[in-house]
């Protein structure tokens, strides 16, 4: 098969297919706020309430169908988002830059999601949203990187993105960056 029926093959097939996204991260720190900013205008909601459970969202990126899984992040139902890793393709992880005092709970759930089963074997792509970058003591997306040990993870490609999740500063381009990681990993698939 030529490369030209290759692709033309990929691009029917990506164009037809929906993924499923994760977004985890602790309570607070703007998941909602974040999918909410990739909805149609019309199924925007003004006010966001905090996510007991889960909501599911969906929104085009790059003619990628997306389902997102939009996980609450409070204590109590951190434990629902390792129901979710088998059938994802991709995960959002959103951090509270401003929030340095939870920093360590986000290294401890980011850890445990790393080795779950379902997560530790596969080459799925991470992308972090450093968000709330406009509050006054937020820190830098590469510091917070550090206090993760992101450098670490050598088995799943990751990017992190500066994000302001109300004006949806940094967004795009985080989303475009996992958009095409999932089509790579579809590409293999």
């Amino acid at each position: 098969m030529g490369l030209l029926q290759k692709l033309s093959l990929l691009i029917g097939s990506v164009r037809k297919k929906e993924v499923n996204v994760i977004v985890v991260g602790l309570n607070n720190s703007g998941k909602s706020t974040v999918i909410n900013h990739f909805k149609n205008d019309d199924e925007k909601v003004s006010e966001i309430v905090p996510t007991v459970g889960f909501s599911v969202e969906r929104f085009q990126s790059q003619n990628l169908a997306i389902t997102a899984f939009d996980m609450s992040g409070h204590g109590r139902y951190r434990n629902l988002w390792e129901h979710y890793y088998k059938d994802c393709h991709g995960i959002i992880f959103v951090i509270d830059s401003s929030d340095r005092l939870r920093l360590v709970v986000v290294k401890e759930e980011l850890d445990l999601m790393l080795q779950h089963p379902d997560i530790c074997t596969r080459r799925l792509p991470l992308l972090f949203f450093a968000n709330k970058m406009d509050c006054k003591d937020s820190l830098s997306s590469v510091k917070i990187a550090a206090a993760l040990g992101l450098d670490k993870i050598m088995d799943k490609p990751w990017h992190i993105s500066a994000s302001n999740a109300v004006t949806g500063e940094g967004l795009q381009e985080g989303v475009e960056w996992l958009t095409q990681q999932i089509r790579e990993l579809l590409m293999k698939n």
